[in-house]
Formats: structure tokens, C-alpha cells, sequence
């Protein structure tokens, strides 16, 4: 959430009656913003220095420290400060000065009340739009590990995410599996003016279709068999938040039609009711289909289309920003020996080479799985290829020969009896969901030695449960 702070003028001035005099008539025309006042150059720098101040109107020909002095001095503590130099002489080059200097703007004595209110206005327009750009940018640094890559194509979504959360229009999110759209309608809302309110995701092909109606508006009692009960709905509570409709485009063309009500009128209507409730409620939509072609196909609402894509974000696949799947790759890796309590393991140049040429339908999702099945599959300090055949199953009598041929044979020998005992225990609990006692069963080992393999090889049964 961005939140700008009481803006705040000050003015400079040696006569002070002067000063005094503008102050309050700035407090007049600007009542929600604090008026300060400073009576030299010395003076104004004590106030710059211990406040935030975003507008400062002061006079060019002070004694001692002069106006253009002050200005110089006070750009370079404050980037954000919108400076408005006052002139009694009006001579162009002591505005072309100023203005070379950093000066937003210069207003001639004597002063005409209309023209300063409007230089002001201006002023403190611009001095609010840099510092929300500033936290905005602070903001997203804060946030860039959540959304890893420094591709071009990545930099260009992280600017579009930027921009798309600094307002409340409906949001579109479109991509293949794998690439994000969840993580991506997280990083819009946590940067949003909503960044406080509730927060409902909506998964929409995980509800049945009959039920998707009074999941979303919620049904009163009575309203259909086994409704024994009022029941609210995630529109209302999502109510001065944000909603994430994720896979939109397999919600039926009836809930589509009363999902465009909501939308255009701010209201929904329980199912079963007579009554309709005010919401305000931000919407972001998310799905991996071609939502245009489902359009020209009737499938989709050419209406609803439109009211969700107000603002869109496309999601590119792996594929096409292959320059990032090294740095998405290591992540991944130390993230995965984090999960199995291991010591981080480095990444073996082929390895990267290879992980950079393959295909990856399942996108950044299938590489992190790949990336926890290295991890696991390893058993020195570095992902090696060695691992990579494992965890694609292609271990053989030769595997690994270039690399074990190197080593003493009983090393060699060792290190190829833990790879296949790391790979037929995780196997194992893969197949049995991470159950230990039906994996005990299924391999003719006790349980006892089934969990000292676990524990000889880090791993947890936690890791193999099924969603």
C-alpha cells in the first residue's frame, strides 16, 4: 500500500510580516496542508532538515544565505521537494537561474493570489506523484523476490505491475500454467491502495457448477435443498477489498451473466433473494485459456470480456525468457535444500545447460519441481548431471561413468548405492503419499528402516504428501 504523508509548504522569506501574510493566505486557499514559516536561509534549512516538507515558496534576494543558495542546498537533501522561488525584479535571468538550478517554478512580486495558488497547486501535485513513485519503487524492491527474473520481458511486467496497482480498475491476467498469474494478482493487490483489506481467492474450476452461483453471492435460507441457513458470499467478504477470480474462463455462461451484474451495477444478489447488497469490491481475473477466441466461439461473454480487461497483464512463458531460468534454477535449489535441511548445494555448469535447453510446458512450476527432484537426488555439494539422469529415470549400469571413473572405486561404488537408495526411498514415498507405513509395507523394510533411510538422506514425509 502506498500512503503519502501530510504534505507539508514552507515559506522563506526575510520580511517577515511578508511571510507571515502569505502563510495565512496559503493556509486559507490550502486548509488540509501545514503553512510553516522561516525568516532566512539558515532558518529554512533547520525546518528542511527536521520535517518533510514538499513545497517551499521563497525569495530569491534574502541577505546572508540567498534564495539560490537555499535552493541548491535544499534539492540535494530532498529529490522530491517542489521549490517555488519568489522574485521582486522579475528579470528573466534571474528566473533562468533559478530555474537551471531546480526550481519548479517562479512567481513576481508583487504577488497576484490566483497565479500562486496554481503554481502551488501544481507544485504539490508533483512533489505527490514523485514520492509515490518513490515508495511505489520502494515498495516493488521489496517485493522483486516473489517475482524473480531480470529478462527484459520480467522488467517490463514488474514496471506493468507497478503501474496496473496504483489503480482501482478491474484486472486481467492471462498465461499459461506455470507462470505465476497467482503470485502476480498477489503483488498487484499487496501494492494496491487495498493492500489492508480482505483478500478472496477464488479457485474456479475447483467448485462445482452448481454450487459456483452461491460460493461467489452467497444464498439465503430456504433458497435451494440443504440451504438451512443464510450463507454470505466471497464477493461479500471480499467487500472494500480485492477478489482474484482465478480461471475465469471456466465459470458457465449463466454465472457469467450475473457475474457482469456485479461488475456494472456494484451489487450482488443472493441466491434465493429478492434483495440486492452495495459491495465495493476490486476485481482481478486470472486464466490460462485464449479468452478472445472463446468469445468469437459464444463460449465467453463478450461483455464480461470487456468489463474484466480494463487493464490487462501477460504473463510470457519460460520459453521466451530462457536468460532467467540460471538465476530461477539456483533459487529454486537453495530453496529446495532449505525444505530438506540440507547445506546449499552449488549447480553444475551442464546442469544449467541443460535446464536451459529444455522445452518447459509446465513453466516456472515444473522447473522448481525439477529443482526439488536435483535436490534430492543429490548427494555431494553439487547438482551434477548424475543427478539429472536420476530424476529422469535414466540411471543405468554406465551412468555417471565419465564423472565415477575419476573417483576410487569404492567411492565411486558408495556414491552410486546412495544415488539409488535416495532414488527408490523417494520414490517409494511418492507413491505412497508420504506414508511411511504402507511404504514400509510395499518395500518388505521395517518401518525403523525405512525412517533411518529417510533420515540418512534428509528426507521429511512432508514433502511426498499429496495436495
Amino acid at each position: 500500500m502506498v500512503e503519502i504523508h501530510q504534505q507539508k509548504i514552507l515559506i522563506v522569506d526575510d520580511q517577515e510580516d511578508f511571510a507571515r501574510g502569505i502563510k495565512r493566505l496559503i493556509e486559507v486557499a490550502f486548509p488540509e496542508n501545514e503553512v510553516l514559516a522561516a525568516f532566512n536561509g539558515e532558518q529554512a534549512l533547520a525546518v528542511l532538515n527536521s520535517q518533510q516538507i514538499s513545497l517551499m515558496v521563497s525569495d530569491l534576494q534574502m541577505p546572508g544565505m540567498s534564495g539560490l543558495e537555499l535552493l541548491k542546498t535544499a534539492l540535494a537533501q530532498n529529490d522530491i521537494l517542489s521549490a517555488v522561488m519568489l522574485t521582486a525584479h522579475g528579470t528573466v535571468e534571474t528566473a533562468v537561474d533559478a530555474l537551471k538550478a531546480g526550481a519548479y517554478d517562479f512567481v513576481t512580486k508583487p504577488i497576484e493570489q490566483e497565479n500562486l495558488f496554481r503554481v502551488i497547486s501544481k507544485g504539490l501535485e508533483r512533489s505527490r506523484l514523485l514520492e509515490e513513485n518513490r515508495l511505489l519503487r520502494a515498495q516493488i524492491e521489496q517485493h522483486k523476490d516473489r517475482l524473480l527474473g531480470q529478462s527484459p520481458l520480467m522488467q517490463q511486467l514488474k514496471q506493468s505491475i507497478g503501474a496496473v496497482a496504483r489503480t482501482d480498475y478491474n484486472v486481467l491476467i492471462m498465461g499459461d500454467s506455470g507462470t505465476g498469474k497467482e503470485l502476480v494478482a498477489g503483488m498487484v493487490r499487496d501494492l494496491s491502495s487495498r493492500a489492508d483489506k480482505p483478500y478472496v481467492t477464488v479457485n474456479c474450476t475447483a467448485i462445482p457448477e452448481n454450487l459456483l452461483e452461491s460460493e461467489l453471492f452467497g444464498h439465503v435460507k430456504g433458497a435451494f435443498s440443504g440451504a438451512d441457513h443464510d450463507r454470505e458470499g466471497l464477493f461479500l467478504r471480499a467487500d472494500g477489498g480485492t477478489i482474484l477470480l482465478d480461471e475465469i474462463g471456466d465459470i458457465p455462461l449463466e454465472t457469467q451473466a450475473k457475474l457482469l451484474r456485479v461488475l456494472q451495477e456494484g451489487e450482488i444478489r443472493p441466491v434465493g433473494s429478492d434483495c440486492s447488497k452495495n459491495i465495493d469490491v476490486r476485481v482481478l481475473a486470472s486464466t490460462n485459456q485464449d479468452l478472445p477466441r472463446r468469445v468469437a466461439e459464444k463460449t465467453f461473454r463478450e461483455d464480461l470480456y470487456h468489463r474484466l480487461n480494463v487493464l490487462p497483464l501477460n504473463l510470457p512463458p519460460l520459453k521466451q525468457r530462457t536468460g532467467d531460468i540460471p538465476l530461477l534454477a539456483r533459487y529454486f535449489a537453495q530453496k529446495a535444500c532449505i525444505e530438506l535441511g540440507l547445506p546449499e548445494k552449488n549447480l553444475d555448469p551442464a546442469v544449467v545447460g541443460h535446464l536451459s535447453a529444455q522445452s518447459w510446458n509446465g513453466n516456472v512450476r515444473e522447473l522448481q519441481n525439477t529443482m526439488r527432484k536435483l535436490a534430492v537426488f543429490s548427494t555431494g555439494e553439487s547438482i551434477t548431471m548424475l543427478a539429472v539422469d536420476l530424476a529422469e529415470g535414466k540411471m543405468s549400469a554406465d551412468a555417471g561413468s565419465d564423472s565415477m571413473s575419476s573417483l576410487p572405486y569404492k567411492e565411486a561404488k558408495q556414491q552410486l548405492v546412495d544415488s539409488f537408495s535416495r532414488s527408490y526411498i523417494s520414490d517409494l514415498l511418492s507413491r505412497t503419499g508420504g506414508n511411511v507405513s504402507e511404504a514400509a509395507r510395499n518395500s518388505d523394510l521395517s518401518r525403523v528402516a525405512v525412517q533411518k533411510m529417510m533420515a540418512r538422506f534428509h528426507l521429511k514425509s512432508s514433502l511426498f504428501k499429496r495436495d
